[in-house]
């Protein structure tokens, strides 16, 4: 004679796959968040990468420093009031370097050709722009509110979040165009020193995102190893 399920085994099984659901899905949230620590990581190894393939030297040019590349979070107008960030080296285009991802200084999305490493800044290539890589948009790929940068990197003065490398792929803080020389603005040494934190967060202030709220990556300083925690 063939076995079969009872009707109580069936309510039971149901009841099971029911509880975790119930456990897995409010994890939905936090999932989103890690694809985009993934997604920034990738970049900040791809940013580091750049400064050491492309030396920024130049006898030439007192300058020099100021072009090294560094990976620049904002949410301003041209990304649509969303958090996003862009991948550049800040070259003098005549009025001097002033900081900001132009569409001759962003790096090339190396997956497509046709498209540019930033998610969107005002004046140069904004979200709507054909040449931005949509992905680059935290807040509107993976929902993100806030970005803040804590422990061995400061937040610069423009409200602007960034970090940039030296050619050994060391990690520096702030913005190079305000450096006098190859790593000090005035007295200050912009090499970083102790562990650089990004917080990537759900909610409109990552002081008080809980730990479903937020992911944190670390940037090790001397190597500028970047990983989530």
């Amino acid at each position: 004679m063939k076995k079969a399920f009872t009707m109580m085994e069936l309510v039971f099984v149901i009841v099971v796959i029911g509880i975790l659901a119930a456990v897995v899905m409010p994890r939905t949230g936090s999932n989103r968040l890690n694809e985009a620590a993934i997604q920034v990581v990738s970049h900040i190894r791809y940013t580091q990468h750049l400064a050491m393939i492309d030396d920024k030297f130049d006898s030439a040019d007192n300058d020099w420093y100021r072009l090294r590349w560094q990976i620049k979070f904002s949410k301003v107008g041209g990304s649509d009031n969303k958090w996003a960030y862009a991948i550049f080296s800040d070259a003098d285009v005549g009025s001097g370097h002033d900081g900001n991802p132009n569409d001759n200084e962003t790096a090339v999305n190396p997956l497509d050709n046709s498209k540019k490493l930033t998610g969107g800044y005002s004046g140069t290539i904004e979200y709507g722009d054909s040449k931005a890589t949509k992905e680059l948009n935290l807040g509107h790929s993976y929902s993100v509110e806030d970005i803040d940068l804590v422990g061995g990197c400061n937040i610069s003065n423009d409200g602007k979040k960034r970090i940039s490398f030296d050619y050994l792929g060391r990690l520096m803080y702030e913005n190079p165009k305000d450096l006098d020389s190859s790593y000090k603005a005035g007295a200050i040494n912009r090499l970083v020193i102790s562990q650089c934190r990004i917080e990537i967060c759900t909610v409109s202030d990552c002081t008080a995102a809980t730990s479903e709220q937020k992911v944190t990556i670390a940037i090790e300083p001397e190597t500028g190893y970047a990983h989530i925690l």
